[in-house]
């Protein structure tokens, strides 16, 4: 079979003409590029960078349905140069196979980058921690925690608190909770990264305005199966829990602190009173933790634009500013990122996941970017 050379048809294929995938607008030629390539890798049958995509099924079930409609498309040009009676017949068939490649087109880069992009989990942890502003970074912590369980129950998912460090005015210093559902760590994995309130506090007699800063790390978490932790390469200390939890938080070594002397990743756990308890969680969380680090070492050989999520926990690096007194919300990764209502934003549900579905697309936006220049 010849390879193809779509670019050399001589209809005005509307699918090239500006391609709207998603919304996500791409350069007619760049698509056209990387389509052509794809499809004569496919022909071809010779080992490309797309090999991982062109092993996907339902890839070659599309690629096969594009190569006959250019055939066909092709053999309708060479008709209606021999004959003229055929012409006008050929020109509404030809509006046919066109409407139908444009389709193709489509569903074959949804399928790219879903495939791509496809990070499945439905078990992460979620760890927000207090940073830049003091008390009242702790405070935006808690603001931030409630947000999530309002908006894990919008969601419909169960979650269940792995660490909470309350400070002595009622905020928190850090807390973790494992959060369970469908497709839960794409939904949640644009809340990852540092977010800056603007605010005047309680505690403030002047009225001036404090800037805080909180990071917020989304984890997603393996079975026992994708990581095998050897019990002699972890060293467990016990001691006695901290913060708030009641009389008798104090009185016994129930806190749990893991550390994994090959990694040197630590985790520690003081939500419960039981010993055994704290210890089960914390080798979840360590779990956890081992795994994000193969995680993103394989994530960087395909999305080079990953970042990690907690930087420094500096003012300058917000990915959302929330301004009470201008009662907004800006997402900084978008160009039209602001909101307002912040109270009702706090709330989490439908405003929260309208957010997200956005940031999703300007995420698949970006890696389609970067799969079409590899081209």
């Amino acid at each position: 079979m010849k390879l193809l050379k779509i670019q050399d048809l001589r209809f005005n294929i509307q699918s090239l003409k500006s391609m709207a995938i998603r919304n996500l607008q791409v350069p007619k030629t760049d698509v056209n590029k990387f389509l052509n390539k794809l499809t004569n890798a496919y022909i071809s049958e010779e080992s490309t960078c797309f090999q991982e995509v062109l092993n996907f099924a339902s890839v070659k079930n599309l690629l096969d349905e594009r190569i006959q409609i250019v055939e066909n498309m092709e053999n309708l040009v060479t008709l209606m140069e021999e004959d003229e009676e055929l012409k006008k017949l050929g020109k509404e068939e030809t509006l046919v196979y066109e409407n139908r490649l444009i389709q193709v087109d489509n569903e074959l880069i949804d399928l790219i980058v879903d495939y791509l992009d496809g990070d499945q989990y439905s078990d992460i942890i979620l760890e927000i921690s207090a940073g830049v502003g003091g008390q009242e970074s702790m405070l935006f912590v808690k603001d931030l925690f409630e947000m999530y369980l309002k908006h894990m129950s919008y969601l419909g998912y169960t979650s269940e608190i792995i660490q909470l460090d309350e400070s002595s005015i009622g905020g928190i210093r850090n807390v973790s909770m494992m959060i369970s559902g469908k497709d839960c760590y794409t939904k949640l994995i644009h809340e990852a990264g540092i977010h800056r309130v603007q605010r005047v506090p309680t505690t403030e007699k002047s009225g001036r305005v404090h800037t805080s800063v909180v990071s917020v790390v989304v984890l997603p978490q393996p079975n026992d199966i994708q990581i095998t932790i050897n019990p002699n390469d972890l060293k467990i200390d016990t001691m006695r829990a901290t913060g708030a939890g009641g009389q008798h938080v104090n009185t016994t070594d129930s806190a749990v602190r893991i550390t994994h002397l090959p990694s040197g990743v630590t985790t520690e756990c003081q939500i419960y009173r039981s010993q055994i308890k704290n210890r089960k969680l914390a080798i979840i969380k360590l779990r956890t933790k081992l795994y994000d680090l193969q995680f993103n070492k394989e994530q960087k050989s395909i999305i080079s634009m990953r970042k990690e999520q907690m930087g420094k926990r500096e003012r300058n690096e917000k990915i959302r500013t929330y301004n009470f007194t201008q009662d907004r919300i800006t997402d900084h990764r978008l160009s039209d990122g602001s909101l307002h209502n912040l109270k009702n934003f706090l709330l989490g549900g439908k405003a929260l996941d309208e957010l997200h579905q956005r940031l999703d697309e300007l995420s698949k936006y970006k890696l389609l970017v970067e799969l079409i220049a590899k081209v």
